[in-house]
């Protein structure tokens, strides 16, 4: 599937600096930041479910904490 990516000044000396510093294609270190992206957000997301199930599960012990 091919793609038009419009860019600025700021991203082209960022793609610019990468692909001299890293080696490979622009098109590999966007495909590379992308998938990153997905796969932090996917892990933000998850770190919250568990942080909010933790919060509920413990929600006594935590005001008991408070009180002290």
């Amino acid at each position: 599937m091919a793609l038009t990516l419009r860019t600025d000044s700021e991203l082209e000396k960022a793609l610019d600096a990468l692909v001299a510093a890293e080696g490979g294609s622009r098109q590999e270190i966007i495909r590379r930041a992308v998938i990153d992206y997905y796969e932090r957000r996917a892990l933000h997301a998850r770190v919250e479910e568990i942080g909010e199930r933790n919060l509920e599960k413990w929600a006594d012990v935590l005001e008991r904490l408070k009180h002290t």
